[in-house]
């Protein structure tokens, strides 16, 4: 529930996932059953890993998330995360409300013991690889702590998903220089420093798109901003570069010619192919797809919650993140002079 195109396109991105994805043993629908049963193919679905669960309500993009998940006991979001933290089902995917799936994340499954707060992590591609920026949109106000936290997460993101090895993680700032950034930035900049991770420091902005760096580290209300700039600036790109290439014969041919190369970039900057983007933080997988998402997304997006699931993120992330907070609080460490970058 919650998509723009209605449970049909969900049930056939699904159906996908379940002929490429071998190793899910069982897959929910979770929603109004009539809408479901509804969209089913003729003769209902054949596969028997597939469970029909009825919730009554669904969140809307309307609605307030904390109050909804709250009010809203029988939405299809909240029997979602019930069925991970009874046990019956490992992760949720949904293309519903995205602080509606926050709320209902935080309260029926909580967060992974010594995480302060839970966040967002999106892929965004550039012209050599893909960086991690957290959090996306979560988390509007933050404390360095949760900065830090989010450089941990973010990093055994990078490593177990992007499998980069030792991945680079910055703080996104207004000057790379140490002193550069206002005081949330500087306070973090400082506990990043402390722990066991390969910290490069502050970067700007124009570092994103030149291979600089892996994980990008800002509060929910920076990330948000980046990242919807980013999503229309390459729609605007792609707007303009195809009314210029119709506008004469030679052009036209110019652009026949170079279609693979255009049809590459499309491919790198296609926003299906990895699905969504993970809560990382909570107990349980959780990914958010896009409410546009259509059929091969909708795929996608369950082959990367099987590759979390898989990689163990979570359970490394709790590792990662206990340490990180017993570095933090150890004394000796705290007084140490930081390791020059």
């Amino acid at each position: 529930m919650g998509g723009d195109h209605g449970c049909g396109v969900v049930i056939e991105g699904v159906k996908r996932a379940l002929e490429e994805t071998p190793s899910i043993s069982t897959l929910f629908l979770v929603g109004k059953r009539e809408e479901i049963h509804a969209a089913l193919p003729p003769g209902g679905f054949r596969d028997h890993r597939v469970r029909v669960v009825h919730a009554s309500e669904v969140l809307t993009m309307e609605d307030k998330p904390v109050a909804a998940v709250r009010r809203k006991r029988d939405a299809s979001i909240v029997r979602a995360m019930e069925l991970v933290s009874e046990g019956k089902a490992d992760g949720v995917l949904s293309l519903g409300n995205t602080g509606g799936i926050f709320a209902a994340a935080t309260f029926k499954l909580g967060r992974i013991p010594g995480v302060d707060r839970g966040g967002i992590a999106t892929l965004i591609p550039t012209p050599h690889h893909h960086f991690v920026l957290m959090d996306a949109g979560a988390n509007i106000e933050c404390k360095p702590i949760h900065l830090a936290q989010f450089a941990v997460m973010g990093s055994v993101y990078a490593r177990e998903i992007l499998h980069v090895t030792r991945p680079r993680v910055g703080i996104l700032s207004i000057g790379t220089e140490d002193s550069k950034g206002n005081e949330l930035t500087l306070q973090a900049f400082q506990l990043c420093r402390r722990l066991d991770l390969n910290f490069i420091g502050n970067v700007e902005g124009h570092n994103l798109f030149e291979n600089d760096v892996d994980v990008v580290v800002c509060d929910g209300f920076v990330g948000n901003i980046v990242l919807k700039t980013c999503e229309s600036l390459a729609t605007a790109l792609f707007g303009m570069l195809r009314r210029e290439l119709k506008a004469s014969a030679r052009r036209q041919l110019g652009a026949l010619l170079a279609r693979n190369a255009f049809r590459a970039i499309k491919r790198r900057m296609d926003p299906e192919v990895g699905g969504g983007a993970p809560l990382l933080g909570f107990r349980g997988s959780v990914l958010k797809a896009h409410a546009s998402a259509r059929e091969r997304a909708i795929t996608n997006a369950i082959r990367v919650l099987t590759e979390n699931l898989q990689h163990h993120v979570n359970e490394i992330i709790e590792r990662d993140i206990a340490r990180a907070n017993e570095r933090l609080a150890t004394p000796e460490l705290a007084a140490a002079p930081a390791a020059p970058l």
